[in-house]
């Protein structure tokens, strides 16, 4: 049986946006399904925007210009409304990400659900009630930040453990035995993709820890379109996994399952 994956869009006002978040918010979409449309909203002519090309690019974020034709109307929120409408009465997609911390957005994001599809929104903790509770979940971008910078416990053990391994690798050129015994890397595998493969896991796993290997993989794919298995010498993803001897697998109804390894002694 195929997973079926859901198509959403992302649509972010440039405006009441953090530039920093971005690559978090993409990564937090990514555990939901797939981005098929992504788009940021602004006046492009403003200085005050000029930063935002450095995000761009990257994560394949289609810029849409507004020009300001009166001061102090938000002219921005009005072209991204018509976009979100457009989209959704071309019945494309299954649901929406908006991102920002605007309560202007409050009536967009009720009439989409009233369609029936779900809409995620992410902005400060500071975004008005009113949006908040228009959305079907609301995600902190405060919160997203953190966790991708390591900082939550878990995870920032995790990270660590993981630079120590990478940079064992790099400066002998050999096996790394830094973590516990017979752990190997594949070659050319940076520490960001390792940390990308736990972080599936960890988004994607159930009470017990247990993540499905396919699920596993839409993320990672999803969050970096270029991941290949064949890129570290294994055909399939399983394999890669079970070279890496950081995770217990197991298989249940044909569907492989992993979670993170426990230590010796645990």
């Amino acid at each position: 049986m195929e997973l079926q994956t859901k198509k959403f869009a992302v649509l972010i006002d440039a405006d009441n946006s953090s530039i920093q978040a971005i690559p978090s918010v993409l990564e937090e979409v990514a555990k939901y399904g797939i981005a098929s449309v992504k788009r940021v909203y602004g006046d492009w002519s403003s200085e005050t925007l000029k930063n935002w090309r450095d995000v761009l690019l990257p994560h394949a974020i289609t810029p849409v210009q507004q020009f300001a034709y009166t001061k102090g109307k938000d002219a921005t929120d009005m072209i991204l409304i018509i976009d979100a409408m457009d989209l959704l009465y071309a019945g494309a997609l299954d649901d929406f990400c908006i991102v920002s911390s605007d309560s202007d957005f409050t009536p967009l994001a009720s009439r989409i659900r009233e369609n029936g599809l779900a809409v995620f929104g992410f902005g400060k903790k500071v975004t008005p009630e009113a949006f908040k509770k228009a959305c079907d979940k609301f995600i902190y971008i405060e919160n997203l930040i953190v966790d991708n910078e390591g900082k939550n416990s878990e995870e920032e053990e995790t990270a660590v453990t993981d630079k120590q391994v990478v940079e064992t690798l790099r400066t002998n050129g050999q096996k790394a035995i830094t973590l516990q015994k017979e752990v190997q890397l594949p070659e050319g595998m940076d520490r960001a993709t390792l940390n990308l493969i736990y972080k599936a896991v960890k988004d994607n796993a159930d009470e017990n820890g247990w993540a499905k290997l396919g699920m596993v993989g839409l993320y990672i794919s999803a969050v970096k379109p270029d991941f290949d298995s064949r890129n570290y010498g294994r055909a399939k993803l399983s394999g890669l996994i079970k070279t890496l001897n950081l995770f217990e697998t197991k298989i249940e109804m044909s569907q492989m399952y992993l979670r993170k390894r426990k230590k010796q002694g645990t």
